[in-house]
């Protein structure tokens, strides 16, 4: 799978999509192709996929570590770490100071699965930044 052909697929779905969510994709070049998508009505949020050799991994990026209270910080972890489990399909992650939102799939994955698991990650991000606001300035 390219990183060109999901970005094709998911523009040219329009009204035809499963999900009934609309997409814009942007390739980023660098020493890591990644492609930012961006889930219809959900600008504020976008995720970033690329590809390695045996997986595609896409990330949504939360907050950084100077949003979060850092008297609730301890307690925002345990948050989630509980709910890691029963989040479908994603779990939390830290990239340098920034909390993310991840999910894998198989490289070899349709692109009727892709366009799945992007619109289940920007879920799962709304979810999580409804349930952590209490613990962000």
């Amino acid at each position: 799978m390219e990183l060109s052909v999901i970005g094709r697929h998911l523009e040219q779905l329009g009204d035809n999509t499963s999900t009934g969510f609309a997409f814009q994709c942007l390739p980023i070049p660098g020493d890591v192709e990644v492609l930012r998508v961006t889930v219809g009505g959900r600008e504020e949020l976008p995720l970033f996929v690329s590809i390695s050799d045996d997986q595609i991994l896409c990330i949504s990026y939360l907050w950084d570590e100077s949003q979060v209270n850092p008297g609730l910080r301890q307690g925002m972890l345990e948050a989630m770490l509980d709910m890691n489990i029963p989040m479908p399909l994603s779990a939390f992650a830290r990239l340098d100071d920034w909390y993310v939102v991840f999910g894998a799939l198989s490289r070899h994955a349709s692109l009727a699965d892709i366009e799945h698991e992007l619109v289940v990650l920007s879920d799962n991000c709304l979810e999580v930044i409804e349930d952590m606001v209490e613990f962000l300035l």
